[in-house]
């Protein structure tokens, strides 16, 4: 088995974990929040079906400066209100959401750089 496959393997393992964190927190935490009526008009735009349940998780992972610096900025609507969110969510749903996006973006970014090395012929042998 070639280096190139192995490797794909764990991004494929990472890719599946994240696939199931997504449909828990969308179960667990955002339909709790989309029936909330504080808070389901402040989840961010949603470009796709589904697309806020990566909002509710980014507004979770990124640190609550440039939350802050988001929800004063003039595209603030595109975004989820991180301040509301950390208001009506309990310790567990911020700490999976934190999970799911940064486990969602590794995953995503390094199969797309482990494609980009093989194309450039890295693995090759």
């Amino acid at each position: 088995m070639s280096m190139f496959s192995q490797l794909l393997g764990f991004v494929a393992i990472f890719v599946f974990f994240s696939c199931i964190l997504y449909v828990l927190f969308g179960q667990i935490t955002v339909r709790k929040l989309r029936k909330n009526p504080k808070t389901k008009d402040l989840l961010g735009v949603e470009y796709v079906s589904g697309w806020d349940i990566i909002n509710v998780a980014q507004a979770f992972a990124f640190p609550r400066s440039w939350a802050e610096k988001v929800e004063n900025s003039k595209f603030s609507f595109l975004y989820a209100n991180a301040t509301v969110l950390y208001e009506n969510t309990t310790k567990f749903d911020q700490v999976l959401g934190c999970i799911f996006y940064w486990l969602i973006t590794l995953s995503g970014l390094s199969g797309a750089f482990l494609v980009l090395l093989n194309y450039l012929g890295v693995f090759s042998e």
